[in-house]
């Protein structure tokens, strides 16, 4: 049983890097690799959630010894055999009337991914391949997941638990997308004293003659060898014969002594 330790897992679905010719593509799926103790025996059990949020379970059993070994669901298939490569790579054949119907390729990847590659024949004789990635999970969720294996038949208890994680979901988002709100709003407030500052930094650089006064408006100007003037007249009291380049701003001081642009 060495060659299976790397596959004994629970693998979560990435349902965007699949890849299917036949069947319903998953929304989220787990798959679940065991083994018997003290046995060669390995069970896979899968269980996946649609895009049109139907939940669906699947469990069978296979000895891990290369022979032709019977197979329970005959519907799929009479025999089934499991061939391990070597450590990183196995697989399974089912066959049904001495036809292989079902060729299913494990391989974990250089990353520490599991690809799973089905190979098979629909019902009108054409050939498909369906291809999914899956990363080892810390702790068992409730799906896992291919949508061409053995007999699949809805599970009371993963109706339960996709509720369970659909409620889940929305209190979470929803918490979630509280926390963004309100990361924007500081964003947001971060960016308008950052431009209170720059505005601030660039009137006590400027000519002051004078002492302004809080809440009092004021006029920024650009003088034309590059300084900055503060000033109490405005560009239409200047009558556009004012001493300076251009008008910068109307601004008035806050109590917090930075400079706010009207």
């Amino acid at each position: 049983m060495v060659q299976v330790y790397n596959f004994l897992a629970s693998w979560q679905l990435f349902p965007e890097k699949g890849s299917y010719e036949f069947g319903e593509r998953p929304r989220s799926a787990i798959y679940k690799i065991e083994s018997a103790e003290g046995r060669k025996e390995l069970i896979i059990s899968h269980n996946w959630v649609t895009l049109a949020n139907e939940a669906f379970a699947s469990q069978y059993k296979f000895m891990a010894d290369g022979q032709l070994n019977p197979f329970d669901d005959h519907k799929l298939a009479d025999h089934i055999q499991a061939v391990f490569i070597d450590s990183i790579s196995f697989e399974i054949h089912f066959y049904k009337s001495g036809q292989v119907t079902l060729h299913v390729v494990h391989e974990i990847m250089p990353n520490g991914y599991l690809k799973i590659t089905q190979q098979g024949t629909k019902d009108d004789g054409s050939s498909y391949t369906n291809t999914e990635t899956f990363h080892k999970q810390l702790s068992v969720l409730p799906y896992s997941a291919s949508v061409a294996g053995a007999l699949i038949k809805p599970n009371e208890e993963g109706m339960i638990k996709h509720k369970a994680l659909t409620a889940m979901e929305e209190q979470t988002n929803m918490q979630l997308n509280q926390i963004r709100k309100q990361i924007e709003l500081l964003a947001l407030q971060a960016q308008e004293i950052q431009k209170r500052k720059d505005l601030s930094l660039m009137i006590y650089t400027a000519n002051l003659s004078f002492k302004p006064n809080i809440g009092q408006t004021y006029y920024l100007y650009e003088k034309n060898n590059g300084d900055h003037m503060l000033s109490l007249v405005s560009p239409k009291e200047w009558g556009g014969s004012g001493p300076f380049k251009k008008f910068i701003a109307a601004v008035k001081l806050l109590a917090d002594h930075t400079w706010m642009e009207l």
